[in-house]
C-alpha cells in the first residue's frame, strides 16, 4: 500500500436536475490520514463523495486523483486505487455472505486470470477483521442491518484499495459496532496507510477518530483541518444551527461537543459559583407556611 495518492476537487460544482448541491468547492484530501466530511443533513456531503467516486459527473470542475481527472481513469483502473461503500448499498437476491465480499475482488481480475490464492486471502482477511466469518455461507438477505453493514465494510476492505471512501459506515450499528468499525479503520489506516475519506453524522466520533475535518454547509467548504480546528462553537452554530459548548474528551483529549437545547439553556449559561453558594435562579423557592 502506498500514502502517495493525491485526492481532491477543484471549483467543483454538483447537482441534480436544475438543483445545485455542490458549488464552487476546492480542498485536498491529506494522503495517508482519516478524514471525515460532516455537515447538517442535505449539505452535499454524500454527493460530494459520489462524485469523488465518479459515480456522479461534476457540472464544473473536477476531481482529481495524482493530477488527473477521476473520469478519464478507466474502470478497474481506478477502482484499484480507490474504493467506495455508499450509504445505501444493494446486494444481488439470494447472494451469500462470502460471495458478495469476493465482489470486492473484482477490480484485480483480467480478462484471463482466475481466482487465486491473493483472492482467498484477501476474502477470509477481510471477514476476519469484520467479525463476519460465522455468516460467510448465510444469505445477505438473512443479515440483520448491522450484520449487512459489516459484511458491505468486508467487500470494502477485501477490495484491497489505497483510498477507501464510506459514507456513514456506522450506519444501523449499535454503539459497540460503531466504535468496533471505526477502530478497525483506524487499524487500516496505521497498518496499510489507506487513505480514509468517511462521511459521519455523530460529531464527536468524527473528532475521536479524524486526523482531518471537512465540515460543509450549504454545498460549500465552511471549514477544514484538525478536529481542534473545525469543532468549535462557532461552526457548529454556523453549520448545523446549534448552540453547544465543546470540551475536552476525556478519553481521547479531542474536542467534544455538548449539544445545549431548549430545555437546558439555564445550567448551560449560568456561571459557576463559589463553593457553598446557589444562584438565585437554581434556588428553590421558599414559600411561606401557612399563617407564617
Amino acid at each position: 500500500m502506498t500514502t502517495n495518492h493525491r485526492l481532491g476537487a477543484e471549483s467543483l460544482t454538483l447537482g441534480y436536475g436544475d438543483r445545485t448541491v455542490v458549488a464552487s468547492l476546492d480542498l485536498a484530501v491529506p494522503p495517508g490520514r482519516i478524514t471525515v466530511i460532516v455537515g447538517a443533513n442535505a449539505c452535499g456531503k454524500s454527493t460530494l463523495l459520489r462524485s469523488m467516486s465518479r459515480l456522479l459527473a461534476p457540472r464544473e470542475g473536477r476531481v482529481v486523483l495524482d493530477g488527473k481527472a477521476v473520469h478519464r481513469f478507466a474502470a478497474k483502473e481506478l477502482a484499484r486505487t480507490l474504493g467506495l461503500l455508499p450509504q445505501s448499498p444493494i446486494a444481488p437476491e439470494g447472494i451469500t455472505v462470502s460471495d458478495l465480499v469476493g465482489r470486492g475482488r473484482h477490480p484485480h481480475q483480467g480478462v484471463f486470470s482466475r481466482w487465486n490464492a491473493n483472492d482467498d486471502a484477501a476474502v477470509a482477511s477481510a471477514l476476519e477483521a469484520t467479525h463476519t466469518e460465522a455468516l460467510a455461507d448465510r444469505s445477505v438477505d438473512e443479515l440483520s442491518g448491522g450484520q449487512r453493514q459489516r459484511v458491505w465494510i468486508a467487500m470494502a476492505l477485501a477490495q484491497q484499495t489505497d483510498l477507501l471512501l464510506l459514507d456513514e459506515p456506522t450506519t444501523f450499528l449499535d454503539a459497540s459496532h460503531q466504535i468496533e468499525v471505526l477502530d478497525l479503520l483506524t487499524d487500516l489506516n496505521r497498518s496499510r496507510g489507506t487513505t480514509i475519506v468517511m462521511v459521519l453524522h455523530d460529531l464527536n466520533l468524527a473528532a475521536r477518530y479524524a486526523d482531518h475535518l471537512i465540515a460543509l454547509a450549504d454545498g460549500r467548504l465552511h471549514a477544514s483541518g484538525s478536529p481542534a480546528e473545525v469543532l468549535t462553537e462557532e461552526n457548529v452554530r454556523a453549520v448545523f444551527g446549534l448552540d453547544s459548548r465543546i470540551v475536552e474528551d476525556p478519553v481521547s483529549g479531542r474536542p467534544l461537543m455538548l449539544p445545549i437545547g431548549r430545555h437546558h439553556v439555564l445550567a448551560a449559561t449560568a456561571p459557576t459559583a463559589p463553593a457553598g453558594e446557589v444562584h438565585a435562579a437554581s434556588a428553590p423557592v421558599r414559600r411561606p407556611l401557612p399563617g407564617g
